[in-house]
């Protein structure tokens, strides 16, 4: 797929590009970012410039994830990131974000998740956006319940983060729930 930019009230989500490796690895420097995430940890020069450079131009073009660059539309200070992943049931997707530490509280993130949210809807024909995190990171959560996930509840073992299995919360978001048509049917359980 070509790369594309989405468009928010105060946001822009952009593909990243080597560029950004500064950006990056200084946010990624946070402590949470390092213990959340599975970014690598410690995470150096060559982990940024790998991320920008590579692996999210390398997953636009083949059609596996879509990582965005999430900047302020005035500045272009760089907030987070947010990727898009292609799940294994056709019309499944999985969002994964980060936040900047001096961007949270704001409301970014969730703004971004949203708008990346319409956009799988839509452009890319989902029927289900999927978001997992370990339980505990509680930030994490409350984006997700601010954008409208429903919390399906937790599974064990769900997540290998540096070599270590870890309990995830799922929650799951809808076409529907943003009031946009679905690609396929959908009976929910009466």
């Amino acid at each position: 797929m070509e790369p594309i930019t989405l468009t928010s009230d105060r946001l822009l989500l952009r593909p990243f590009t080597g560029g950004d490796a500064d950006a990056v690895h200084a946010a990624c420097q946070d402590p949470g970012i390092q213990r959340w995430t599975v970014v690598p940890s410690p995470y150096g020069r060559a982990d940024a410039e790998l991320f920008a450079g590579r692996l999210s131009p390398d997953g636009w073009h083949d059609d596996s994830m879509y990582n965005f660059a999430v900047v302020l539309r005035g500045s272009g200070a760089l907030t987070g990131a947010l990727g898009i992943n292609r799940r294994d049931l056709p019309g499944t997707y999985e969002v994964g974000f980060w936040t900047a530490e001096e961007h949270r509280g704001h409301g970014y993130t969730t703004e971004a998740v949203l708008s990346a949210a319409r956009w799988t809807f839509t452009a890319l024909s989902g029927d289900r956006l999927e978001w997992r995190a370990e339980v505990g990171n509680v930030p994490s959560r409350a984006v997700a319940l601010k954008a409208g996930f429903r919390m399906e509840g937790e599974q064990r073992s769900g997540l290998l983060n540096k070599g270590v299995r870890r309990d995830i919360w799922i929650g799951a978001l809808l076409p529907s729930d943003l009031g946009l048509p679905g690609t396929h049917a959908y009976l929910p359980t009466p």
